[in-house]
């Protein structure tokens, strides 16, 4: 029995040192940490249990026999959050570069199946250099199981991928099915073709880092989500997200026992707004004054930064927030504030967490390159994500409230469970002087002095919808509050929401216009 314990202990140290030491230094001298450093860090202290240790890889092509090693470059298994329990698998680039092969991808299927099967968040920690090439065909076929498993998971349970290192063609489809993807600077990149293929294709010359870095998915692709400078920080970030979400669909998202909030802060909001409507805030100010104290997450913030898109607390609730960004090309929405928002008011729907939107919009952004690339389509998206939502969803209109843009933005007629204005909000077709252009057209052309006339004319179509009190008059909105009354309101308004329930109409599945 000695023995045989003393064997058992020497496979396990064997299977802790991945591809050896040798690669391990070499792994950190790039400034990264190995799989089961990464997985030490995410889970609470002895918290995880491997899964799946011993296994190894099947083929003897190519001469992979003569490269065995335990574990197959991929450790998978489960452990806690928080104390929640939470499912991880964290590929090994000391080994075979983390390739993927048959055993490989059957470990990640595993545990994705028990991941769905109890109801608990999937987590993906990314290093590989892709599809096993000696294994040909069977590898890609652990690609599509994986696929599989990420569709059917989706909006059931939450799934998060972290890339940590290379993540290339076939490997890519995976993070871009799951809901949130964290990248680090330098170290990982995320590409279907690499630099290599990309010039013998396009004859275009470019790094791995501005082809597929974290900078470049933040910035313009928006498939990246978070961006942290190393391994450590990216991992503190997904701990702090994961305390947002609930468990799986079934679940009420979690809330915490204690907040901090300032009454002071309700009274400093009434000087947010300029003087001057047209000219621009950060309304990040407004939603650091709503929430609890240091509670607001933001989503994508370098992407589509004329919508600002987190998660917050209200008394220890969690919340989406999806607020137009005046800051930001004055607010307006275009095709990827359009994308950016359905995705997570959609995210947010998929796992009961009750939605804020606060609006001031002036409208789309208009020109041939919006049109010709699909705002009416991308437009739409935005549409059909709020108007689908089951959650809570209470609205605020702050300033400007707009033609198309005002009803597409969570409005009353949409579905908003409760509508709001301040006394400062615009709720019109569109802003005065443009409206008076169109509708005194011909008096304006008639007038001894064309500009005045239209000033004059511009005064009184502000008179009669540059406020909020035609639309309450209508119900359009609910109620014209104060700002420093919005916190309250929220807190109230979501608290009559908490048993909201709602059916859609019986079907398999929408068409939503993607």
């Amino acid at each position: 029995m000695k023995d045989k314990n003393e064997e058992l202990r020497q496979k396990r140290k064997a299977n802790h040192v991945g591809g050896g030491i040798a690669r391990i230094e070499k792994h950190h001298e790039q400034g990264k940490l190995t799989a089961r450093e990464r997985i030490s860090l995410l889970l609470d202290e002895n918290t995880f249990h491997e899964i799946g240790a011993f296994v190894e890889q099947r083929s003897t092509a190519f001469d992979l026999d003569k490269s065995v090693f335990p574990g197959d470059g991929v450790v998978t298994g489960f452990g806690k959050i928080h104390g929640r329990l939470v499912y991880v698998f964290s590929q090994d680039f000391t080994v075979l570069g983390g390739s993927l092969s048959e055993s490989h991808s059957a470990k990640i299927c595993r545990i994705m199946d028990l991941a769905l099967k109890n109801g608990a968040p999937i987590i993906g920690l990314n290093d590989s250099g892709g599809a096993r090439i000696q294994e040909g065909v069977v590898s890609l076929s652990g690609y599509s199981e994986i696929f599989f498993r990420n569709t059917r998971a989706s909006g059931v349970v939450p799934q998060f991928s972290m890339i940590m290192g290379p993540c290339a063609g076939g490997a890519v489809y995976s993070p871009a099915l799951t809901d949130f993807v964290f990248m680090v600077e330098d170290t990982s990149y995320m590409f279907v073709t690499g630099p290599n293929v990309v010039k013998t294709v396009t004859h275009e010359s470019v790094s791995s880092e501005d082809l597929g870095g974290a900078k470049t998915h933040a910035e313009k692709s928006g498939v990246n989500h978070f961006t942290a400078q190393n391994d450590v920080e990216a991992i503190k970030k997904l701990r702090r997200l994961i305390t947002y979400v609930p468990q799986n669909a079934y679940e009420e998202p979690p809330k915490t026992t204690t907040f901090s909030f300032s009454e002071k802060q309700s009274s400093s909001i009434e000087r947010i707004l300029p003087e001057n409507n047209t000219m621009p805030y950060d309304c990040r100010q407004i939603i650091n004054l709503l929430v609890d104290q240091d509670s607001f997450l933001e989503v994508q913030e370098d992407y589509a930064k004329n919508i600002v898109v987190g998660f917050g607390r209200l008394e220890g609730r969690s919340i989406g927030i999806v607020s137009n960004q005046p800051a930001e090309l004055a607010g307006v929405l275009d095709i990827n504030a359009s994308r950016k928002g359905a995705r997570f008011v959609r995210f947010c729907d998929s796992f009961n967490i009750p939605i804020l939107v606060l609006e001031d919009v002036p409208g789309f952004l208009p020109g041939t390159d919006q049109e010709w690339n699909g705002i009416i389509s991308h437009g739409a998206k935005l549409i059909y994500a709020f108007a689908e939502a089951t959650v809570p969803r209470i609205t605020v209109i702050t300033r400007k409230a707009y033609g198309g843009a005002y009803c597409v933005m969570n409005s009353k007629s949409l579905g908003a469970d409760l509508s709001y204005a301040w006394p400062t909000a615009e709720i019109a077709v569109m802003g005065a002087r443009g409206a008076a252009e169109i509708i005194f057209k011909k008096e304006i052309r008639d007038a001894q002095n064309p500009t005045e006339k239209w000033l004059e004319k511009e005064a009184e179509y502000a008179e009669v919808f540059a406020n909020p009190y035609r639309a309450a008059e209508r119900g359009i909105v609910d109620d014209v509050i104060l700002p420093s009354e919005t916190r309250q309101v929220l807190i109230k308004g979501f608290e009559m929401l908490e048993k909201k329930a709602e059916n859609l109409p019986l079907k398999k599945h929408g068409n939503i216009p993607l």
